[in-house]
């Protein structure tokens, strides 16, 4: 069996631990990376999407960083209960053409007992914004502790 600590039942050290290995992860931008923290039969809503399973979670993960180029993510923890945990997020990434755009959104995660996700469901909306506008600017991977959070900068 797999297992991906914190498990649940959470508190809110171990949630908050799970929201912060989660954005390190997404912010690898490394699909397989990702997937692993998933079961290997997890639903997923994103926008209009529903990959279902690792496979397809890896495949869809390929195409989004495929697009949202210089990906830079902020996650944080809203509330938690046994084994959910919900989340607001704000990350920011250009197109190819090199616009800006800011994406607001909140996740809904539930968990199996080894601590990995089995659901996810996730609602997003981009604002385009001027580069200028940006906020996020630490090098493309892990956000650095001294970084602020979402709190921090007002999100």
């Amino acid at each position: 069996m797999e297992n991906r600590p914190p498990l649940p039942p959470f508190t809110a050290e171990s949630a908050a631990l799970k929201v912060r290995l989660a954005e390190d992860a997404w912010n690898s931008r490394d699909p397989a990376r990702v997937a692993e923290v998933y079961t290997k039969d997890t639903e997923w809503r994103n926008r209009a999407e529903f990959p279902a399973g690792r496979e397809e979670v890896r495949k869809f993960l390929r195409r989004k960083w495929g697009r949202e180029l210089d990906y830079r993510l902020i996650k944080e923890l809203w509330s938690y209960s046994e084994n959910r945990i919900s989340v607001r997020f704000v990350y920011e990434w250009r197109d190819d053409s090199g616009h800006w755009f800011r994406s607001h959104g909140v996740e809904l995660w539930e968990f199996d007992d080894n601590g990995l996700m089995s659901r996810r469901i996730a609602s997003i909306n981009d604002l385009p914004i001027e580069p200028e506008q940006r906020l996020f600017h630490w090098p493309l991977g892990r956000r650095p502790d001294q970084n602020p959070g979402l709190t921090e900068l007002g999100l």
